[in-house]
């Protein structure tokens, strides 16, 4: 088994994996600021067991079907991680439920979280090398 598949380290890279996702969720966020309509959407944080193995939160590789030839193709969306579309407590008239303030605290607590995730994994290969003596 190579080292990378240890269960815990998997989690590890998930939970990276679900952070880079969450990050363009909210840019895309951001980017409709001001798009008639739009309704501000975000991740839902994948759970681990003891072992890091996914509970729940991770999907299996399920394709979005159109069940009309009327309703737009979804593109660049992540069949890995699902969404939610709570908040929007201060629609404007328009139809925009983005709210920027929160958006920016998202996106700077996730960089935060990433970063400590990040820095994880690469003590725990670091240790896991100095066990086996390659470092």
């Amino acid at each position: 088994m190579p080292i990378t598949d240890l269960p815990m380290l998997s989690a590890l890279r998930t939970k990276m994996q679900w952070h880079q996702e969450r990050q363009r969720v909210l840019a895309e966020n951001v980017s409709h600021s001001d798009s008639p309509g739009f309704k501000p959407r975000d991740l839902v944080e994948p759970k681990f067991d003891g072992l890091g193995n996914p509970l729940g939160g991770h999907m299996a590789s399920l394709a979005m079907t159109r069940t009309s030839a009327n309703h737009i193709q979804a593109s660049g969306v992540s069949e890995n991680f699902d969404s939610s579309n709570r908040g929007g407590y201060a629609t404007r008239p328009a139809g925009n439920a983005v709210n920027l303030e929160d958006e920016m605290l998202k996106a700077s607590a996730n960089q935060m979280d990433y970063a400590a995730v990040t820095s994880l994994y690469s003590r725990s290969l670091g240790l896991i090398k100095t066990a086996i003596g390659r470092r």
